[in-house]
């Protein structure tokens, strides 16, 4: 584990800032990038097309490899659209998952094990319908089968994913910008860090809460930040504000993309957890790591919630969090861009 830690760092430390392994890499992320520009072509071009539903698409994705805060975006949308008379779905890979046959269906409480912990969590935070399969025109195809009601589809990471067609376009990124500004393996993206200019809007995650909003360009901008709400005892399901934790021996734990993120978030509300276990992300608790911990309470998040209701620990709580933007025009802004698509 040690070792492995050790590795994780020195790579994310060569993908923020460079370095002689980044450099070294660099002819393979030459090679990646010419693939990336290819298979954009083809659609570009019209040698390939993407499958056009019948009701708006909107991605939310990202271009930096790993978690950047893009769940709770797509939770605060699915939620923002119901409040404005809008019936919306989702869609997603369902990672960690294997799905061999059709794309599964499903609304409410879904197993993590059956459609992934991220479609899960969204399912039950918004009860928007969610279909999962690694092509996510045939999981939009099938959601849209199971329910024709739905008339905008909001599709969780794909950003990359051309084969479905899509309307808006938005990018959630985190403080960590554009790292090293390479492609992997030598750096941190999925795409040149160019493709932000032509996306409909960037969301940066500032995590520490409110602060300025980043540089305009050519995509609208806004900062979101994760703001601590209660948490719930996954065993009973009782709800406690964090402020009722003062005092107590609390420790935390992360399987996401960046735990420190999430560690920073209890921070925020004034706890201080200690230890605190990063856990990889999508970890998939076939075992309770959380034995060996000597606290009060744990802290874990919504997202590794979905897969611990099992453990009988009465330590176990999961922290909810709200995302909050820096101006309170970003749903209003996506829904003025809905209405003014051209029916189809």
């Amino acid at each position: 584990m040690k070792i492995r830690d050790f590795l994780h760092r020195q790579v994310q430390r060569q993908w923020r800032q460079g370095g002689w392994l980044s450099t070294l890499l660099r002819p393979l992320s030459a090679l990646a990038g010419l693939a990336v520009r290819r298979k954009r072509q083809a659609y570009l071009d019209g040698r390939k097309t993407g499958w056009r539903a019948p009701v708006p698409v909107v991605v939310v994705g990202n271009i930096y490899v790993g978690g950047t805060g893009k769940t709770p975006v797509v939770v605060a949308i699915l939620q923002g659209l119901r409040a404005r008379g809008y019936t919306p779905g989702m869609v997603s890979r369902g990672y960690g998952v294997r799905i061999e046959g059709p794309p599964r269906v499903g609304q409410g409480a879904l197993a993590a094990a059956d459609f992934g912990d991220e479609p899960a969590l969204i399912a039950a935070a918004t009860g928007a319908a969610v279909a999962v399969h690694p092509r996510r025109a045939e999981a939009a195809q099938a959601l849209l089968a199971a329910h024709p009601e739905i008339d905008v589809i909001v599709a969780d990471d794909g950003l990359q994913h051309l084969a479905l067609a899509r309307d808006i376009e938005i990018v959630v990124q985190d403080e960590r910008g554009i790292g090293n500004g390479r492609l992997l393996p030598a750096g941190p993206l999925r795409e040149p860090a160019s493709r932000l200019a032509e996306v409909d809007a960037v969301i940066t995650n500032l995590n520490t809460g409110p602060g300025r909003v980043p540089q305009e360009g050519p995509a609208r901008q806004w900062a979101m930040w994760l703001e601590p709400q209660e948490a719930r005892r996954l065993c009973d399901g009782q709800q406690r504000p964090l402020s009722a934790f003062a005092g107590q021996r609390v420790a935390a734990a992360a399987g996401i993309g960046n735990p420190g993120r999430f560690f920073r978030t209890l921070e925020s509300a004034g706890l201080v957890p200690t230890p605190r276990l990063a856990l990889p992300d999508h970890y998939d608790y076939a075992h309770s790591p959380f034995a060996g911990l000597s606290a009060d309470a744990i802290f874990i998040t919504a997202k590794d919630a979905v897969k611990c209701a099992g453990f009988d620990d009465p330590r176990l709580w999961s922290v909810q969090v709200r995302a909050r933007f820096s101006a309170p025009d970003f749903l209003d802004w996506l829904d003025s861009r809905l209405r003014a698509l051209a029916p189809r």
